[in-house]
């Protein structure tokens, strides 16, 4: 089970949950405490997020091997963020392979949907700190200006019917970067209400004020990161 899950959100959601919930009874000692788990321990799990009406699928590693979340890690790796905003951090795809390769790194994590945002809160109320959830619209630029060092916009964009105003949005946050992920071609996802490509996303940073753009084809998606500033 150490292998496949992420113990350690695993056991910060649970603990954060239970706390929400008034529930700290049904949590095994040891977990309550924060202390390493037993194998007794640890066969309880699947009952307790039962119980929480949580999913320990949640935490099931291996997308940081997913060709897209290791592009953006390996670009994350070589600018070193003192802090991050992901926006539509959804069931955490990136952003849990993101806590665990960055333990320093303060992040901001904000969705629209209500279930998101508690997952999010749970974790931070459990004990991972340094992580804040907040439910809140990019398009209304729910931070000041430069609050972030790096803005993380992993299938997002294609969502949004105002994609001009959250570009716009996700620059203005950033002081050093916006980080971007999109599907590089058509689906039949019914959600995915822009197809963007290179040239659209080209001049949606560039009236945004953004000049210097790199681009990647990441199996079946494009990437980009935009420097802010000159």
């Amino acid at each position: 089970m150490e292998r496949a899950y992420d113990l350690t959100l695993a056991a910060a959601f649970l603990r954060g949950r239970a706390a929400r919930l008034g529930r700290e009874d049904i949590l095994p000692a040891r977990l309550r405490a924060g202390a390493p788990l037993t194998e007794e321990d640890l066969a309880r799990l699947p009952a307790c997020f039962e119980a929480l009406s949580g999913k320990l699928y949640t935490f099931k590693r291996g997308h940081e091997e997913m060709p897209r979340v290791k592009k953006v890690m390996g670009f994350l790796r070589s600018v070193q963020p003192e802090n991050l905003l992901d926006v539509g951090s959804g069931r955490g795809v990136f952003l849990f392979p993101f806590l665990r390769a960055f333990p320093w790194v303060e992040v901001t994590s904000i969705d629209l949907l209500p279930h998101r945002v508690a997952l999010m809160d749970d974790l931070h109320r459990g004990g991972v700190t340094r992580l804040t959830a907040a439910q809140a619209d990019l398009c209304l630029q729910p931070f000041p200006d430069g609050a972030f060092d790096v803005v993380t916009l992993l299938e997002v964009l294609e969502h949004i019917p105002d994609v001009e105003r959250a570009v716009r949005a996700a620059v203005r946050m950033a002081r050093r970067y916006v980080v971007v992920t999109v599907p590089s071609k058509p689906d039949d996802n019914p959600e995915h209400i822009h197809l963007l490509t290179k040239e659209r996303l080209t001049e949606l940073f560039r009236q945004a004020g953004c000049t210097k753009l790199h681009f990647d084809g990441v199996l079946g998606h494009l990437f980009l990161a935009a420097k802010i500033g000159v």
